[in-house]
């Protein structure tokens, strides 16, 4: 196969690549790194560049593949292993049972599901012995889930480009596909004549409307009108004003405008609650 990523890609995909290692300091040396497939477009392209960047950049670090397996159709986990033999990368397997428990869950099974994909990979990561476990969240992601948590969790946030671990210490997520475009990513699997699997899980084959899907399509209108409407998003939540804002809160410390306003347009005080 030949390897796009710094030829045809080196622009769109490959030097933005190397640009959100570089501005969010994701990879330093001695890391240990779980990369984490999936089987999706996203999470192989992130492997493939990783590869690239353990071999032939200037820091010096680990990186292990690993394919968590949930419970995927036969048909899917041989469509994984062709495409890892295709792109060469030697993956570990690692089998769960997570669809058959997330089967149970009525309510709200793709955030079950979520939530044990990455206990597992966390834990996994750890016996490994490795400080960071690399997922293929790339920038289109980060962009609807700004937009998900205003419209649906009444907040204001986004998705990190890193994060630590709450509940397994020494541990991060990284996301180093942060600054890449999915059009991009979309346009490296047809050159390459690729398909992946998608979700994948049952939940979904039954369910094809999502929270997310009406978040895309809503961004697909926007764009009509304005077509820098995605980086505008972005660029929202790194220019933050505190002072325009009605309340705040970092962990259970809370802040609001009323606090200090008889002050003027001073900083902010601190309010518990």
């Amino acid at each position: 196969m030949k390897d796009l990523i710094v030829s045809e890609f080196n622009e769109t995909i490959w030097k933005k690549f190397l640009k959100g290692l570089k501005v969010y300091r994701l990879i330093e040396n001695g890391d240990r790194i779980a990369v984490c497939i999936s089987g999706g477009k996203d999470s192989m392209l992130m492997a493939k560049c990783m590869q690239r960047w353990q071999r032939y950049g200037n820091i010096d670090f680990e990186v292990l593949f690993i394919v968590m397996n949930p419970g995927y159709s036969e048909r899917n986990i041989r469509k994984i292993k062709e495409n890892v033999d295709l792109l060469d990368l030697p993956v570990q397997y690692f089998d769960t049972k997570i669809f058959e428990s997330v089967a149970k869950e009525k309510n709200n099974p793709c955030f079950l599901c979520s939530r044990l994909r990455r206990g597992y990979l966390y834990k996994t990561a750890q016996e490994l012995g490795c400080n960071k476990i690399a997922l293929g969240h790339h920038f289109d992601d980060v962009i609807e889930t700004i937009l998900m948590g205003m419209l649906y969790g009444s907040q204001m946030q986004t998705m990190m480009p890193k994060i630590h671990s709450e509940n397994y210490s020494g541990m991060e997520v990284i996301r180093p596909l942060y600054l890449v475009r999915e059009e991009n990513i979309l346009q490296w699997a047809d050159m390459n004549g690729m398909n992946f699997i998608d979700c994948a899980c049952s939940v979904t084959e039954k369910n094809h409307s999502s929270k997310r899907q009406e978040i895309k399509n809503l961004l697909k209108q926007l764009r009509q009108v304005n077509p820098e409407v995605d980086m505008n998003i972005f660029r929202s939540a790194e220019n933050v004003n505190l002072q325009t804002l009605i309340s705040y809160h970092i962990g259970d410390e809370y802040h609001h405008f009323l606090d200090d306003y008889s002050d003027g347009r001073s900083v902010r005080g601190t309010k518990k609650i």
